[in-house]
């Protein structure tokens, strides 16, 4: 928190650009040291400046506001320290600030001043050789976008996702790219959300496998439902792919409906593909959890229903020797006078009796399908 009451000391609607505010920015790293600016570039005409590379934030804004164009700017993981000098540059918000270095949070798109800050969910589908109840299926990450009049700032949470791919495809468009940092934010979504459809083809396979497990005969010396744990890991990973799509519905309609200064109007068309995109991976997304359920409650039934023909036969076989049990219980009595005691045929006649009774018990019971 001391950063946030650091920040909301620097940053003035006036946005005043002092030797104070530029010595904040700690140009002197140590060369050994990792740094979270993957990359820093100023573009203009939508074409990379050449003579801009390795720049810093701060070197960039000059450029920028000397020649005009846009600087995009690109951190992995920002310290708070990091993050506190590009945020006094740019004249961040304290609370985006703090979002976008701690990450975890819900994606979002929310206006201050003159920034758009927007944070989407990365979904990342991971390769397994086989489904099981420990198996992740998706792992997640974070990214955030600050877009201003002038400049872009992407902040990467997660050891997936990078944007390199992305802003090579987009130096290779200079007429997109010429439409300023709002077609950066659209191609950042547009990716995040092309990232959701893979996803979501992916995990239609691992439903599809587990269905056909759970409707055909269980291999041998395995019991029905025995599939239950993978289905609940598989509803735990869809329910967490919800959550990365479910919540960035509205901010993509706002960006595709609502007319925003900081959008240019030919690009926001553009938001109105990924919307629908994003609005058809949301409706896949809550079929796999509602095929899911349905999968789970025919997997606990068909257990149900083998545990209720294993009590059929346990009780049938019950009911077949309790006819032997019986006899041989009359007869081991200590009676003198009893029923055919000493007579020579008495034996073979009672192992008779037992072994017709018992075969006419069989018969009945398999007839009517408990044995």
């Amino acid at each position: 928190m001391s950063m946030i009451r650091d920040l909301r000391a620097a940053v003035r609607p006036s946005l005043r650009k002092s030797s104070t505010v530029y010595s904040s920015y700690d140009t002197t790293r140590d060369p050994s040291a990792s740094s979270a600016v993957v990359d820093c570039a100023v573009y203009r005409d939508g074409r990379r400046v050449k003579d801009a590379e390795c720049l810093t934030p701060h070197e960039a804004m000059i450029r920028v506001r000397e020649g005009g164009g846009f600087a995009w700017i690109g951190l992995h993981e920002p310290t708070e320290a990091e993050f506190a000098g590009i945020a006094a540059e740019f004249g961040l918000h304290p609370l985006a600030v703090e979002d976008a270095v701690h990450a975890h949070q819900r994606p979002k798109l929310e206006r201050y001043d003159d920034t758009l800050f927007t944070v989407f969910k990365t979904i990342h589908y991971v390769d397994h050789a086989e489904l099981t109840a420990t198996s992740e299926v998706v792992e997640t990450g974070e990214v955030m976008c600050f877009t201003g009049k002038d400049f872009v700032i992407t902040v990467r949470h997660g050891g997936k996702g990078s944007l390199r791919a992305l802003r090579h495809r987009l130096q290779d468009d200079p007429e997109l790219l010429a439409k300023g940092p709002s077609a950066v934010l659209h191609s950042i979504a547009d990716h995040v959300v092309d990232g959701y459809i893979a996803v979501a083809a992916a995990v239609q396979d691992d439903i599809d496998e587990v269905e056909i497990d759970v409707f055909s005969e269980p291999a041998k010396g395995s019991t029905r439902g025995s599939d239950a744990g993978r289905i609940y890991q598989l509803k735990r990973e869809v329910l967490e792919f919800k959550r990365a799509v479910a919540p960035l519905l509205r901010p993509m309609q706002q960006l595709s409906e609502r007319p925003m200064r900081l959008v240019d109007p030919d690009i926001q068309k553009y938001f109105r593909d990924v919307a629908d995109h994003l609005a058809r991976v949301h409706e896949e997304v809550v079929g796999f959890d509602e095929l899911l359920n349905s999968i789970l409650q025919a997997n606990l039934a068909q257990a149900t229903v083998a545990q209720n023909e294993d009590m059929r036969k346990i009780t049938s076989w019950a009911a077949i020797v309790a006819v032997p049990t019986m006899i041989c219980g009359v007869y081991g009595m200590n009676f003198d006078h009893m029923p055919e005691l000493h007579w020579r045929y008495g034996y073979p006649l009672v192992l008779g009796s037992i072994v017709v009774v018992c075969v006419s018990i069989h018969r009945t019971l398999k007839r009517n399908g408990w044995l």
